[in-house]
């Protein structure tokens, strides 16, 4: 039997509580952070405690951050004004009120998987914009990330998720990463909207 949204959003809440933000953006930001504009506006999707949403901020960003979980969205409110960034938290289901067509620069996804949201972030973007996305895959390396092969991708997944947008970035290295960089697990792409 398939999870509530009121029980998706209680075991989230539940996660998050006690948590602080993460001090450091997802690997997709850190390593392709020369592709990241410093002018424009940017969402985070499914933020959880907001530390890329943070990060795209510090770097000059008007950024919205959206995610199911109240209990995250207030910590990210909190960490926000205490590091005086400009950012609009939300809690939002992403799936019943996905990001407005052509609103955004930059669009941050990350750890979460909803196949039916791709065509909604694509639409999203402006001409020009940036999908920085990353997620886990089904070659698990080390046993993180969701036990359901569902929420995770097939190999090269993401590849044909976003396949009307122009890859600037793809990282999938499987069982052949380097055990020490944390990558076995992930899928990372930067892709852009044809302008």
């Amino acid at each position: 039997m398939a999870e509530t949204l009121d029980g998706q959003r209680q075991r989230w809440d539940a996660r998050y509580r006690g948590l602080t933000p993460a001090p450091r953006p997802a690997a997709v930001l850190r390593h392709f952070a020369h592709l990241v504009p410093t002018t424009g506006s940017a969402v985070d999707l499914a933020c959880g405690l907001g530390g890329n949403a943070l990060w795209l901020a510090q770097r000059g960003l008007d950024v919205r951050a959206w995610d199911l979980s109240a209990v995250a969205i207030d910590q990210l409110r909190a960490a926000a004004a205490q590091l005086r960034l400009p950012v609009a938290a939300e809690a939002r289901d992403l799936i019943a009120h996905p990001p407005e067509s052509g609103r955004f620069d930059v669009i941050a996804v990350v750890r979460f998987l909803d196949r039916d949201l791709a065509p909604k972030i694509v639409a999203a973007l402006r001409p020009g914009g940036l999908l920085f996305y990353e997620t886990f895959t089904r070659e698990s390396v080390d046993g993180r990330g969701p036990r359901d092969p569902a929420f995770r991708l097939a190999p090269n997944e993401l590849l044909d998720l976003f396949r009307g947008l122009v890859v600037r970035g793809y990282r999938e290295e499987g069982r052949l990463a380097d055990p020490a960089s944390g990558l076995g697990d992930l899928a990372l792409m930067v892709a852009e909207k044809a302008r």
